[in-house]
């Protein structure tokens, strides 16, 4: 007799790992859900836009924001910005990872922001530019406690910017650990 065996091994989702000054953490990211935000953030990770790049807004129990800005907050030059995929059922809850952008829903370039707590009020409702919400490509994986450490340092106010951090969180490196 001869047993057949049939193995198949799902290929693993595409993951990013942040080194930071105040640890890692990995966030996966939902290329299915995300195509373009996620082509967008894995090609700003590709060419070290996130090397030494901080936190520049962190709101305890709502989000941390980075990946725009030089230690000293100068605001970093980007590609033109990606339309908003914030209809992609990805909702704003605990771990996501987002994109941020202005009041123009579609002004999405290099920043992103790590919910801390479910932020419904961010979600899509509907296409009206008001309520268009943020979107969301993907998760934190591993290292969410760095994520509320971060969350939970003290901040204040710098170069005409509130909720910075008082000492500056540093990324020291996104890189992708694991692509599908």
């Amino acid at each position: 007799m001869v047993l057949l065996c049939s193995v198949s091994f799902a290929q693993a989702a595409t993951q990013v790992q942040f080194e930071t000054s105040q640890g890692n953490f990995v966030v996966e990211v939902e290329a299915s859900k995300a195509p373009k935000t996620v082509e967008n953030f894995l090609q700003y990770v590709k060419d070290g836009f996130y090397t030494n790049t901080v936190f520049h807004r962190v709101i305890g129990r709502f989000m941390i924001q980075g990946g725009g800005f030089d230690r000293e907050l100068n605001e970093k030059p980007t590609r033109a910005p990606i339309v908003n995929e914030s209809s992609n059922g990805l909702l704003n809850q605990v771990g996501t990872i987002a994109m941020a952008r202005t009041q123009d829903p579609n002004s999405a370039t290099a920043q992103f922001f790590i919910n801390v707590a479910d932020n419904q009020f961010l979600n899509y409702t509907s296409p009206e530019p008001s309520l268009i919400g943020y979107c969301v490509f993907g998760k934190v994986i591993s290292g969410m406690d760095v994520v509320f450490k971060i969350s939970n340092l003290p901040t204040g106010n710098q170069r005409g910017f509130s909720d910075v951090p008082i000492r500056a969180v540093i990324i020291k490196r996104a890189a992708i650990i694991s692509a599908k």
